[in-house]
């Protein structure tokens, strides 16, 4: 279904041999270096769909996505590769909106028989989709987890009996995830996805976001503004076309090569006047 070495390309990583955690940690930290999270195919007026070869091709041709997206191919990737791989249905509590949840709003991915020392029962959470979260997959084990400068937490979920709770680092951009025990398929997920890619009340639509996570730290862009967390932090403005543009391609390594020069010029007037309607308010 994948160009599996095109991926691998993509996400320059060259494995060898059976599934192993070390193969996995590798795969994954170089997936979530190298492929952005990111909504811009929203501002840009490009539909999308759960459809994990869909996302897989567009992630091949250099650009990124969002949950759906980004774990639905790195599911298929995984899967070309001999992982035993399950999706789950996820809800994401935000920083101030409502209650722990389990609404389809985020896809969970897990991988199962590869024991470990730390981890004998051989499950691990594997989350491309999280944004600004986790750079390496987690032993689906409670227990508190330092990654970087950041720590997280697994725990029993309070509101999926079976499942699994995510507490994000309290400098994260949410609090934390639920995710369900059962597998899902992709159509679990369509009608949540057309609500977050059109909404006037999604967090995507308000708000143009590409977030990238490394080893030490995250950068973010929220509209214009550059955050970077972690190591060391810093925030500044794109003030200019090709400010903004410069940075999607230096930090995020996301050069938008499928954008024509036309669509670059809307998507500035867009982020443009948000910008100016934000700083206003």
């Amino acid at each position: 279904m994948i160009d599996v070495t095109a991926y691998l390309r993509r996400i320059d990583v060259r494995v060898d041999g059976p599934p192993s955690v070390e193969s996995l940690h590798l795969l994954h930290r170089a997936h979530v270096q190298r492929v952005p999270y990111e909504c811009l195919e929203i501002w840009l007026g490009r539909p999308t769909t759960v459809d994990p070869a869909e996302s897989a091709a567009r992630i091949i041709g250099g650009r990124g996505g969002y949950c759906y997206h980004l774990n639905g191919a790195f599911s298929l990737l995984l899967e070309a590769l001999g992982y035993r791989v399950r999706r789950h249905v996820g809800g994401v509590q935000g920083k101030a909106e409502g209650p722990p949840n389990v609404d389809g709003g985020h896809l969970v991915l897990t991988v199962s028989g590869l024991p470990c020392p730390d981890n004998p029962d051989g499950e691990w959470l594997v989350d491309q989709g999280l944004g600004d979260a986790i750079h390496a997959p987690l032993p689906l084990v409670e227990g508190v987890y330092r990654q970087g400068p950041f720590t997280y937490g697994l725990r029993p979920s309070e509101v999926e009996p079976g499942g699994w709770r995510f507490d994000h680092d309290p400098r994260g951009s949410f609090l934390g995830m639920d995710f369900r025990a059962g597998p899902a398929e992709m159509s679990e997920f369509a009608a949540m996805h057309e609500f977050l890619s059109t909404s006037p009340e999604s967090g995507f639509v308000r708000v143009a976001t590409v977030q990238r996570r490394d080893a030490s730290g995250v950068d973010a862009m929220r509209g214009l503004v550059l955050t970077r967390i972690g190591d060391r932090e810093h925030t500044l403005t794109a003030q200019t076309e090709r400010d903004y543009f410069e940075i999607l391609a230096d930090v995020f390594a996301l050069p938008l090569a499928d954008v024509t020069p036309s669509e670059r010029a809307k998507l500035w007037q867009r982020l443009w006047t948000a910008h100016e309607r934000w700083f206003e308010s």
